[in-house]
């Protein structure tokens, strides 16, 4: 069965329904909602993909996540792939929004975070492996070639926010 997304526009405004390998395979935008997961102690969860999905296997990557399906918000599509993905529920918070240039295909995409108090359970089929790390081992992996790199892009601009500098691809759309 074909996953649908809502493809939107250069502004994020829908403009229809279409498979999501459609919109890959065409490059049209649609919405992906990602999560950035802090433990109690403020480090960041890492984790690697298993080597037999189909985007980015065996990629490094600091964000859960994966494509808003119709209706959803980014905040209801990131407090989803949560559960899915880690087996945690929480009110994960937007920090930024921006259109993200895309190894595979252009998206716009949600960056949020949330802070993890309980235990997680990774689902194996999405997760490989994970650790917590602090914020400057993870500087020093994002730029480990295994890291997924769409996944360094929201990085790099996550990181010029908290510094409160402007975004190192231009300001977020």
């Amino acid at each position: 069965m074909t996953e649908l997304v809502e493809r939107v526009d250069d502004d994020d405004r829908v403009i229809g329904l279409v498979g999501r390998d459609e919109a890959i395979r065409r490059r049209w935008l649609h919405r992906v909602a990602t999560v950035v997961c802090r433990d109690t102690r403020g480090r960041i969860l890492v984790h690697r993909r298993p080597h037999g999905v189909s985007r980015f296997p065996g990629g490094v990557n600091w964000m859960l996540g994966g494509a808003a399906e119709p209706g959803e918000t980014y905040e209801e599509a990131a407090a989803r792939e949560l559960t899915e993905e880690l087996g945690v529920r929480a009110r994960p918070r937007l920090v930024l929004a921006f259109r993200c240039a895309g190894v595979i295909s252009p998206y716009w995409l949600g960056l949020h975070e949330t802070v993890v108090t309980g235990p997680v359970a990774p689902d194996p089929d999405e997760i490989a492996w994970h650790d917590w790390l602090t914020e400057p081992q993870l500087a020093e992996l994002v730029r480990n070639t295994a890291f997924v790199p769409d996944a360094r892009e929201a990085y790099d601009r996550w990181a010029a926010l908290r510094r409160g500098e402007p975004s190192p691809a231009g300001p977020a759309e």
